[in-house]
């Protein structure tokens, strides 16, 4: 969808309806991944792919079809053992595609999602797919502002909320819900699609601890990088696929390395020579959370050490040390856990205390940043 927003953008510019065709589903060996599109424009003009090739004629039909009746439809695309050269995927695997007409009339905020998605803005995109609420409403959910609705206030609700939490972590998928938006109900689909860059996460020190939170960090959906000076413990076999593992002096990279409100610095490494420099750098830099491994003493004396080297209590008042939650963590794991519960509660505004001993809603609205 990104590759293609130009052109849409330029449609939608001119008020020209265009149909447009989004995988918001796939099994198995399906060719691309949710958030693929395809789009029939003016004079028949096709822009993107949902398959590579396999249904691409079948989704013309039915784009120009959506443009016709003004209606949007859901289509499952298979692969067929009896006939593997009907319409369908050929290479195996299925396709769930939402096929909608746009126009300034049905979806007001798409001109104003394409400008934020070519300026850089962080947006989702909210979509039903299936449900008692409208097929084909749009949502459209920045950090600061929505527009558009899907049908009733309260599932405008409960989406805008789940919808930053997709955005903080640039994910693409579905989600269920009730008509009313009750979260364990699941009578309406929605399809959420970010446009965000997945946030970083930057781990110091190719200790074991290290490989646990880098294996959570791909979990929770960050793009993690280790980063340590010693060339002997910096190997990639020892930690997840995915995981970029940079040899260099800690502050060094991190000076040469692009951070944001988002990022997740995590520094394991809990040695004067590496972490006084690190750390005064990163404590200068825009970060959501910059946590530092050690015990208290550890602590006390780094603490000393970065005064020495200049910094404020307004910037030390963002480290995060000794790291983690209290959870009485002890192998490498479980501190990974403790770790990522103090990233999620930080980046919510949650007490990090049990539920059992807290009041009011599970789920409160989070808060706009």
């Amino acid at each position: 969808m990104r590759d293609i927003l130009p052109v849409l953008g330029r449609w939608y510019a001119a008020r020209a309806p265009f149909g447009l065709a989004t995988v918001v589903r796939v099994s198995r060996s399906a060719p691309r991944d949710p958030g693929a599109a395809m789009a029939v424009g003016p004079d028949d003009e096709v822009a993107g792919s949902v398959s590579g090739g396999c249904v691409e004629g079948a989704v013309f039909e039915l784009a120009r079809e959506a443009v016709a009746d003004g209606e949007a439809r859901l289509e499952t695309f298979g692969y067929s053992d009896e006939d593997a050269f009907a319409v369908g995927l050929t290479c195996g695997g299925e396709i769930t595609l939402l096929v909608r007409p746009v126009t300034p009339g049905l979806d007001p905020a798409f001109g104003a999602v394409a400008e934020s998605v070519a300026a850089g803005e962080p947006v989702t995109v909210a979509t039903v797919t299936e449900g008692p609420a409208p097929r084909g409403a749009v949502l459209a959910v920045w950090p600061d502002r929505v527009a558009g609705g899907l049908g009733t206030t309260g599932l405008d609700a409960a989406v805008t909320a789940d919808a930053r939490g997709e955005l903080a972590l640039g994910a693409t998928g579905l989600r269920h819900y009730g008509p009313r938006g009750q979260r364990r109900e699941d009578a309406v689909e929605v399809f959420l699609q970010s446009f965000a860059p997945p946030p970083r996460m930057l781990v110091f020190g190719a200790i074991d601890y290290a490989a646990a939170v880098a294996r959570i960090g791909v979990f929770l959906g960050y793009r993690v990088t280790v980063c340590d000076a010693r060339p002997v413990f910096a190997t990639p076999r020892r930690f997840p696929d995915g995981v970029e593992v940079v040899v260099d002096w800690p502050h060094r990279h991190l000076r040469e390395t692009g951070t944001d409100e988002r990022t997740v610095i995590c520094v394991l490494t809990h040695d004067p020579k590496f972490d006084v420099p690190l750390l005064t750098e990163a404590l200068r830099r825009p970060a959501a959370y910059i946590g530092a491994m050690g015990s208290r003493r550890t602590h006390t004396d780094r603490l000393e050490r970065l005064v020495e080297a200049g910094l404020t209590e307004r910037e030390l008042s963002r480290l995060r040390s000794p790291v983690g939650l209290d959870l009485g963590a002890r192998t490498p794991e479980e501190v990974a856990v403790s770790v990522a519960a103090e990233i999620v509660a930080l980046r919510w505004g949650g007490s990090g205390a049990p539920l059992t001993v807290t009041e009011g809603a599970v789920h409160p609205a989070p808060p706009v940043v």
